[in-house]
Formats: C-alpha cells, sequence, structure tokens
C-alpha cells in the first residue's frame, strides 16, 4: 500500500465516523451547560431535532457517497445541509461549534473548487459567532468582536487553505514525477532487455563467424606450414631417388626427417588451436596463465602474467576470443620477435576486459606492414577481426628495435546472460 492509499483510507474512515464523534462531544457538552446557558425547553427540543436530523443526514451520506465520490451537486447539498444544521445548533448553544468545526474538513471531497472558499467563509461565520459569545451578538461591542473574531478566522482559513493548495500542488507534481520515473525505468528496462538480447545476438554471429574463421585459419595454416613441409619433403626424397651417392642421400634423409617432424609439431600445434581446451575446466585468467606459462617454457622466454580487477565468469563466446588472441599473439612473437621477455596483463575493469601482450623484441613498423598485406592475413588482423566480431577493438603499437605492444579490448559480457 502506498502512502497516498493509506492517507486516503484514514480520510475515508474519518469522513465516516468522524462527523458521529464531533456530534456526540458537542451534545455532551453543550446539555452539561444548558443550564448554566440558560436554555429553554423549546431550545433543548429543537437542539434534539436538529441531532436527529444530523444523524439521519449523515447516514444518507454514507450510502451516497459509495456512487459518488468527489465534487458532485449531491456533495454541494449535503455541506449546505451539514452547514445548516451546525449554524442553527452553534445559534442556540454556542457550544455546538465543536459539531460545527467539521465544515472546515473534506471541503476537496465535497464542493467544486469554485465553492469551497464560500464554503470555508460560512464555517468561519459559524465559528466566529460561538467563540464572540454566540449568535446573534446582543450589542455593539459583540458585533464588533463578532466581526474581528471572524475576520480573523477567515484570514487562518485562507492562509491554511492556501498552503494546502500549495501542498497539494507539490504532491501532484510528486505524483507525476514519480510516473515519469516509473516511466523512465520501465523504458530504461526495455533498453536493457533490448542490449541483453543484442548481447545474445551478437555472440551467436561471433560463434558462427568464429567458425568459418577456424577453417579459413587452419587452410592458411596448413598452407603455410604443413604443405609446405610436405612439399619439401617430397623434394629431399626425390633428390634421394636420383642420386647413388650414399652420404648425400642421407644428408637428404635427415633433412627429410627434419622437415617431417616440425611438420608434425605445426599439425599438434594447429589441432591444439583448434578449440580452446584450456577453458574445458578453467577460467580465462587460469587458461592464460597455463597457456603462458606452457608457451615461455617450450619457447625458452622469460614471461610474466598478470590478472588485475576483479574477475568476472565470462561469456564462453568473449573467453575463447581473448584466449585466442593471446595464443596468436603469442604465435607471432615465437616467429617475428626474437624476444626476451613477454609480459601479458587480464585487466576487468568495469564493463569492459582487456588482455595486453608486450614483448621487448625486434618490433616492426606498422604501417609498412598493412601496405605489404592490405588484405590482411591470420595474424594481426585475425585478432582484430576477432575482437571486433564481439564488439570489441584491436590496438597495436610497435616501432622497430623497441618491441611490440598488442593490446585487446572487449565488453564484458557475463557468462550467465
Amino acid at each position: 500500500m502506498t502512502e497516498t492509499t493509506a492517507l486516503d483510507d484514514r480520510w475515508a474512515l474519518f469522513e465516516r465516523w468522524g462527523p458521529y464523534g464531533l456530534l456526540a462531544l458537542s451534545t455532551l457538552i453543550a446539555w452539561a451547560t444548558a443550564d448554566a446557558l440558560g436554555m429553554t425547553t423549546a431550545e433543548r427540543w429543537a437542539c434534539g431535532a436538529l441531532i436527529g436530523g444530523a444523524v439521519v443526514l449523515h447516514l444518507c451520506w454514507s450510502r451516497t457517497v459509495r456512487t459518488r465520490p468527489g465534487p458532485s451537486t449531491a456533495g454541494i447539498r449535503h455541506y449546505a445541509l451539514r452547514w445548516a444544521v451546525g449554524f442553527a445548533l452553534t445559534w442556540v448553544n454556542p457550544l455546538f461549534a465543536f459539531y460545527a468545526v467539521i465544515g472546515y474538513f473534506s471541503v476537496e471531497r465535497l464542493l467544486p473548487e469554485h465553492l469551497r472558499k464560500a464554503g470555508l467563509f460560512a464555517t468561519a461565520v459559524t465559528l466566529a459567532g460561538s467563540q464572540s459569545g454566540g449568535l446573534p451578538p446582543s450589542g455593539q461591542l459583540e458585533w464588533v468582536l463578532f466581526g474581528a473574531i471572524l475576520m480573523a478566522n477567515a484570514m487562518l482559513v485562507f492562509l491554511f487553505g492556501h498552503f494546502a493548495e500549495l501542498e497539494e500542488a507539490r504532491s501532484r507534481a510528486r505524483v507525476a514525477t514519480i510516473a515519469e520515473l516509473e516511466r523512465t525505468n520501465t523504458a530504461l528496462q526495455q533498453a536493457l532487455d533490448e542490449n541483453a538480447a543484442l548481447h545474445a545476438q551478437l555472440l551467436v554471429q561471433a560463434r558462427e563467424a568464429g567458425v568459418a574463421d577456424e577453417r579459413r585459419r587452419l587452410a592458411a595454416e596448413i598452407h603455410d606450414t604443413l604443405a609446405q613441409g610436405l612439399t619439401g619433403i617430397i623434394a629431399q626424397l626425390q633428390v634421394v631417388a636420383n642420386t647413388s651417392d650414399p652420404d648425400l642421400a642421407r644428408e637428404h634423409v635427415d633433412r627429410a626427417t627434419a622437415l617431417a617432424r616440425h611438420s608434425l609439431g605445426e599439425a599438434r600445434r594447429s589441432v591444439h588451436n583448434l578449440a580452446p581446451v584450456a577453458l574445458a575446466e578453467d577460467g580465462l585468467p587460469e587458461a592464460l596463465r597455463s597457456t603462458v606459462t606452457e608457451w615461455g617454457e617450450r619457447m625458452g622466454v622469460q614471461v610474466r602474467f598478470t590478472a588485475t580487477g576483479t574477475t568476472e565468469p565470462l561469456h564462453d563466446e568473449v573467453a575463447a576470443t581473448l584466449l585466442r588472441i593471446a595464443q596468436e599473439a603469442l604465435s607471432n612473437t615465437a616467429r617475428h620477435a626474437a624476444a626476451e621477455r613477454v609480459g601479458v596483463t587480464l585487466s576487468y575493469m568495469g564493463d569492459e576486459v582487456t588482455l595486453d601482450i608486450r614483448d621487448d623484441g625486434r618490433g616492426f613498423d606498422p604501417r609498412a606492414e598493412r601496405e605489404r598485406t592490405p588484405s590482411g592475413g591470420f595474424g594481426l588482423d585475425g585478432m582484430r577481426a576477432r575482437a571486433e566480431r564481439i564488439a570489441g577493438s584491436l590496438t597495436v603499437e610497435a616501432e622497430p628495435g623497441h618491441g611490440t605492444a598488442v593490446s585487446a579490448r572487449v565488453p564484458l559480457v557475463r557468462h550467465d546472460r
């Protein structure tokens, strides 16, 4: 239940039972002071009739208000009759003002806006008559006193009424603001849902594109390594088949054997890179640490892995993409950099994850490299394509003789999305 609803319920409870309570209180006080005020028998009978009329009036209204909430013709009629009963009772005995004060309540619910001030002023007249000693005033001084009290009551009523209108305006503004915030929150939630759907769609597209990319990469690697190795082996064996010199034949057989071993190693490396096996049991930081450590031991290079920030469980496609980029960057380092030290850093930064691979190798000129291979390949351009498929980016900083730095930045998409 909201605060506004609770307040409305309390007002409804007062409107139903409040008039009876005020009428009973006024009756007790008036009857207790009837002798002191010199009420006649006729006045007592008149008060009894008016009290009975007030009870009937409120009983009838209790039934009407259920079907006609808010200002209406019936509300105006009820307010006028209730004021008339209160005025008549106060005329007979000023202490019935405890009941007549009911005219200050429920004005907004019974009267339209253009009649509210008139209703409040009429109630102020009744109360001013009670406070000045009763109606009608019996002399000039009593009339002056009545006028002064009426003016004071009217000023207070209109002042408090003005404050009430300001508070009502602020309340309406708060309600409007809350409604606007609810609409904004609904729109924001819809945007978040759409964003999550777009993320899911993006990852599906990345997965599909990754399959095609792996096929192209594997084809390129077969061409660049296995096919060339097999061609070299065939060439060496042809020399062996065409020579009668045992020493020369042995030399070419040794070369063919070495090429076969090298090609077998390249085939194993290609198969290993075909799927991120390291992610099957470990998270990305552990998989990267194992990959980097294993690579450093195999290549004889001093390598260090660092993870910063609060580790988050990443979506499989995001983790696989970053691991692929790290493997490709380390592969490039092994092929071209002749580095002595390599540093790999994984950083969780709010809504993003960054992967940095730095080496102190020979470096290169990125512009010259782009001119040499404008259509890209499976090195830097392949890493960049991987990052861009999941709405990320990849930057390369390199300079001949001063090493290379590769930085991939991708959105942090958690595993449960």
